[in-house]
């Protein structure tokens, strides 16, 4: 059985935990109060039974806020979650060979779309073997010819250009 691991709460400074003397305090409603003295905003947090939570502390006097501090972790922590999500997309592969007929190109095109409809980038690859090595102009041109084919329907962004490998080529490509 694997132990799950540990991940630390991200550091939030509260109530009594905040260490400047002097804060600029915003409203739960989110109007501002001007800048108080720590005593006094705590006093004001208490008073409607929320916490004081550092949101800033770029700046001189540091933002604080009344707000409720479970809420405030949650939205911190769905926020890290949406970021993980938007990556820009899974990376797919699609492979190109180098003695591709027109109509297979149109085929992997139309796989390529399906990706890029849902979001996903693609690293196109060429294997290349033997001397089709010695031809990397025509290798370019294929690779070019079915990008050519995608933007027909899909407008194409260019994120990584044709790169060579030892193997062949490759390059990524996403939605504009």
């Amino acid at each position: 059985m694997y132990k799950k691991r540990y991940k630390p709460e991200p550091k939030v400074l509260a109530n009594n935990r905040i260490r400047a003397k002097q804060v600029r305090l915003i409203n739960d409603d989110g109007s501002q109060l001007g800048v108080l003295d720590l005593e006094q905003a705590l006093n004001k947090a208490k008073e409607k039974n929320l916490d004081l939570i550092q949101v800033t502390e770029k700046v001189d006097p540091p933002v604080c806020k009344i707000m409720d501090l479970g809420k405030h972790l949650y939205s911190l922590k769905k926020k890290e979650r949406s970021i993980k999500q938007n990556k820009g997309g899974e990376l797919k592969g699609i492979r190109i060979t180098f003695n591709m007929s027109g109509h297979d190109l149109e085929t992997r095109a139309k796989q390529a779309e399906k990706f890029l409809k849902k979001g996903d980038r693609i690293k196109l690859e060429m294997k290349m073997r033997g001397r089709e090595k010695a031809h990397q102009d025509f290798a370019r041109e294929k690779i070019n010819k079915f990008i050519e084919v995608i933007n027909q329907t899909i407008p194409v962004k260019i994120e990584r250009d044709i790169k060579k490998q030892p193997r062949g080529l490759t390059m990524i490509i996403s939605k504009k």
